[in-house]
């Protein structure tokens, strides 16, 4: 079938789809820098720890700065629209400083290299999020909630300077900055008290953002509801982040590896849209608990993008990518992850929302159920070929993906 024909059978249905391409265009996608080296940053550690741990020994992982940017930017060459860079605080460039400053004394110009990489991408702007994690400063496996003056004080500066980073990279790029906060406290086994942790971190959240340039940065924090070695207790739990952000007027993130497996956040969104002006994802693939699996175009991701769209929120959801897998070649998780986003937001921007709408509002059921079923056949694999094509792209990445592997990462001992 032409993409013709495939424009004629969803304008059956109400749907225009130069629309939907054009609109896709305009919709960015923040990609995350840690899949090319399996989140290890440029601090010279060799694994992870805080609850979190990348599975897979695939030949080829980035080893230094020069080789996840020259991955990074490989990767973003094969895919489609509008993108923003996503760092950690621990991809800081830090030169003749590494070994000499902490994190908590990270400065803007220990991450010019990445605004510098962002402009020759031509990237909508740049995400940023603290590294909480994989650092002897944890103590017991605790950060902004611990009982420790000194280990909490440590962190809260991190906290700091990483606000500060984030403002210089919302005004050099142009684009506000958000910053995404995100805790591995916890406790493996059953805690005695479970308040007073979460007064602590709520207390630490408040310094860190008592003083930060509104215009520049969107703070957002994200929960979890378990991670390893703290699989009894969290302290940054969904209700306890929620809460937060609304109270204080923050965005809240939500990442849909970050709930019990029953639960899905294309039901959250449009809770979440109900009371906050602005809402963050980070996509993932959860598969039984939160492993970060390749996201792929499945059904959870496709009822994702929906309520994105379908509530007009497409400028107030954050989109961002949070997976990591080293089983595989990387540049193809990273490419293949971003690409399954943009076809769900593709596949959403296609629905006959108005026509599905109506018939809930009119109770017309059995119509609703027609529709939702009906366009699960409609020719849209055309129609995302024809996105790719208008972007100078094709769905046959997997050619260039292992010609790199053969000359570049493949040299790599």
């Amino acid at each position: 079938m032409s993409y013709a024909q495939a424009k004629k059978k969803y304008a059956e249905f109400g749907a225009d789809t130069d629309a939907a391409i054009a609109a896709l265009k305009q919709i960015p996608v923040s990609v995350h820098c840690w899949q090319g080296d399996d989140v290890l940053g440029f601090e010279g550690a060799k694994g992870l720890s805080g609850g979190i741990q990348t599975t897979g020994n695939y030949p080829g992982r980035a080893r230094t700065s020069e080789e996840l940017m020259q991955d990074y930017a490989f990767a973003l060459g094969l895919m489609p629209g509008k993108k923003r860079i996503n760092l950690h605080a621990s991809y800081a460039f830090l030169g003749g400083e590494k070994g000499k400053i902490d994190r908590d004394a990270y400065r803007p110009e220990h991450f010019v290299p990445w605004v510098d990489f962002a402009k020759k991408q031509n990237a909508d702007g740049i995400d940023f999020n603290p590294t909480f994690f994989a650092h002897p400063a944890m103590k017991d496996g605790l950060t902004l909630s611990s009982p420790d003056e000194k280990t909490r004080r440590f962190w809260i500066e991190h906290g700091k300077r990483c606000m500060e980073i984030a403002a210089y990279l919302g005004r050099a790029m142009g684009s506000p900055c958000l910053v995404n906060f995100w805790i591995p406290d916890g406790y493996k086994d059953i805690p005695a008290d479970r308040l007073t942790p979460r007064l602590r971190y709520a207390e630490a959240l408040d310094e860190i953002l008592s003083d930060y340039d509104k215009e520049w940065v969107l703070p957002a924090l994200e929960s979890k509801v378990f991670g390893i070695g703290v699989e009894s207790y969290t302290v940054g739990s969904s209700e306890f982040c929620q809460n937060y952000a609304a109270t204080r007027g923050i965005c809240p993130l939500l990442d849909n590896g970050h709930y019990h497996p029953t639960e899905v956040v294309s039901d959250k969104i449009p809770a979440m849209l109900a009371f906050h002006k602005k809402v963050a994802l980070h996509v993932s693939r959860p598969v039984r608990w939160d492993s970060d699996h390749v996201v792929i175009f499945e059904d959870e991701l496709k009822e994702i993008m929906k309520e994105v769209v379908r509530n007009g929120a497409t400028a107030r959801v954050k989109i961002a990518l949070d997976y990591f897998d080293a089983s595989i070649n990387r540049i193809f998780a990273w490419v293949t992850g971003q690409r399954s986003v943009e076809k769900a937001l593709l596949y959403a921007l296609l629905m006959p929302d108005g026509k599905m709408k109506d018939a809930q509002e009119k109770g017309e059921f059995t119509r609703l159920m027609y529709l939702q079923e009906r366009v699960k056949t409609l020719p849209f694999g055309e129609v995302w070929e024809e996105y790719l094509a208008s972007e100078g792209q094709s769905d046959d990445y997997l050619e260039a993906v292992a010609a790199y592997e053969k000359d570049v990462l493949s040299l790599r001992r």
